[in-house]
């Protein structure tokens, strides 16, 4: 059996119409994750983050994060010693969403530690933003975590 030039044309006119239908089905299920559901506030207060991490540039020593198979250990540099801290520490994913974390600062002995239980194996941007005698200080951090 012998097929014609025309039906040649249109199997392959007809196969780029089913694999570009597919991909537009495909590209319609991806999920999408903005950074922030509040992108544009966050922009305008930038300048208050830029101001915060000039001042963490500042200090003698940057924000240390260690982690092992139990926890995360934050310390806080020497100036921050027996001065009350207070902030939050922001884990953010960006594999997914709901993996991202948000934790008030309570320090003791000038660290912060937090339990591997309640973070993924995943690669984390952290980051730091506290306050200490008036002075806002922002850190932002890369850590992998995996077992």
């Amino acid at each position: 059996m012998k097929i014609g030039w025309g039906w040649k044309v249109a199997l392959l006119y007809g196969g780029f119409v089913v694999l570009m239908v597919s991909l537009v089905v495909a590209s319609n299920r991806q999920k999408f994750d903005l950074v922030s559901k509040t992108y544009y506030d966050d922009e305008i207060a930038f300048q208050k983050t830029l101001d915060a991490a000039k001042n963490q540039a500042g200090l003698s020593e940057a924000v240390s994060i260690h982690a092992n198979k139990d926890s995360v250990t934050i310390s806080f540099p020497a100036e921050f010693k027996d001065k009350a801290l207070s902030g939050n520490i922001l884990f953010y994913s960006p594999v997914n969403e709901a993996w991202d974390k948000d934790f008030k600062i309570n320090t003791d002995n000038n660290s912060f530690t937090i339990s591997r239980s309640l973070l993924h194996d995943t690669r984390y941007t952290i980051k730091i933003n506290c306050a200490v005698a008036g002075k806002n200080y922002y850190q932002e951090s890369e850590i992998l975590l995996h077992s």
